[in-house]
């Protein structure tokens, strides 16, 4: 049996909300920038900085960047939850999947950082 101990919500439920929160806010922020490509023909680095040095697109894209980390850890806890259970794996079920949700958090963090680092920084 899988416990919630390796899951950072408190239920399916609040899974289920995250996921598809983030999933309104991800298609609010790609229909944004499609919006954007196609409202600039001639969009070259100057102009494509232009609209990201607006705080208001860098709150928006940090707010995306956040959602799709959320939606990310659902997908991928879902994942590893489902398929790498102790049965599938000869008992080994559990470590292995600490493993894979350490990785999997480390590495959503570094992209998160990464991310405010591009938009924030200088």
């Amino acid at each position: 049996m899988v416990t919630n101990a390796t899951s950072f919500s408190r239920s399916g439920l609040s899974d289920w909300i995250i996921q598809r929160f983030s999933a309104v806010i991800l298609a609010a922020y790609t229909l944004f920038i499609l919006a954007v490509l196609g409202a600039t023909p001639e969009l070259d680095y100057e102009s494509w900085r232009a609209v990201f040095s607006q705080n208001s697109v860098r709150l928006f894209s940090i707010i995306s960047l956040f959602a799709l980390c959320g939606h990310t850890w659902v997908g991928m806890w879902t994942v590893g939850t489902d398929y790498l259970t102790g049965r599938q794996l000869g008992g080994k079920g559990t470590f292995i999947r600490l493993i894979y949700q350490s990785f999997c958090v480390l590495l959503i963090a570094v992209y998160l950082l990464w991310g405010i680092q591009i938009f924030w920084g200088s």
